[in-house]
């Protein structure tokens, strides 16, 4: 099959496809419908998220979180580094909502761990204590990855409100994805996030280059600027690129603010 110029294969089976849901994801906070995409021949696993599920939140508009995952998956695009899974904004049995390929997640990866240890241990990043039952405490940490690195640069520079445990998929083959960013762009400073361990740390080079490039497509009227325009509004679109460049002109990674909860609960 070939495909669309205007889609790659993977979003093209997802636009076009014929959606059939098979369930629901109950325990997510808006609705969630685990579904079956098919499409010339190819068919595939895929979440949609119908807008008309969407819960209502104070401080992000009623019906944008489709969106907002999708200008997720538009940005890790950008960025080359293939974070999030695909993802498109599209009609489906309960309306307009967003559909994203399913990735099954690999059982035996550890990402989060607790020790009893005062420090994390080699290859490991302290997030910080956490109340284990009976009155202790201990240690949550983070493994130490490039992956997980990448995905921290790539939630301050969609703001991430809330990076969890579970919204970690680490995939076989030692890909790692991000999901779940309808609560991302904010104009606010509103970084939640499990992934502190490297705050205020010096950013590596990869991430630095990344940077610069999003920075040149993110200028009015380039590509990935018009296309987050679609998606968000004009002042996020312009704090996205803020953002971006107070990283460069840092050169770290950002710290928590102490205007906002920086860990998100429940934290897994």
């Amino acid at each position: 099959m070939s495909s669309s110029p205007e889609f790659p294969p993977d979003t093209e089976l997802l636009a076009r496809g014929e959606l059939t849901v098979r369930g629901q994801v109950r325990e997510a906070s808006n609705a969630v419908l685990f579904c079956t995409v098919a499409h010339e021949g190819r068919e595939a696993a895929c979440v949609y998220k119908p807008v008309a599920g969407e819960r209502p939140l104070w401080d992000f508009p009623d019906g944008t979180l489709a969106e907002r995952e999708v200008a997720a998956y538009e940005l890790s695009e950008a960025t080359g580094w293939g974070l999030v899974p695909p993802t498109v904004l599209r009609d489906g049995p309960y309306g307009r909502g967003m559909v994203q390929l399913w990735v099954e997640a690999d059982p035996e990866a550890r990402l989060l761990a607790l020790t009893e240890d005062e420090e994390a241990g080699e290859g490991w990043k302290a997030i910080g204590p956490a109340e284990v039952g009976e009155g202790r405490t201990a240690l949550l940490v983070h493994a130490d990855t490039p992956e997980l690195r990448r995905l921290a640069v790539l939630d301050a520079v969609m703001n991430n409100g809330d990076r969890k445990g579970g919204h970690l998929l680490p995939a076989p083959g030692g890909r790692l994805y991000g999901i779940d960013h309808g609560v991302s762009f904010h104009v606010d400073d509103k970084l939640r996030t499990l992934l502190w361990g490297w705050a205020g740390q010096e950013l590596p080079a990869e991430a630095t280059e990344v940077l610069t490039g999003l920075g040149r497509a993110l200028a009015p009227g380039a590509p990935l600027a018009t296309r987050l325009a679609e998606l968000l509004t004009d002042a996020e679109v312009s704090a996205v690129r803020e953002r971006v460049a107070a990283m460069l002109t840092s050169g770290r990674h950002p710290e928590p603010s102490g205007q906002w909860p920086a860990i998100p609960w429940p934290p897994v």
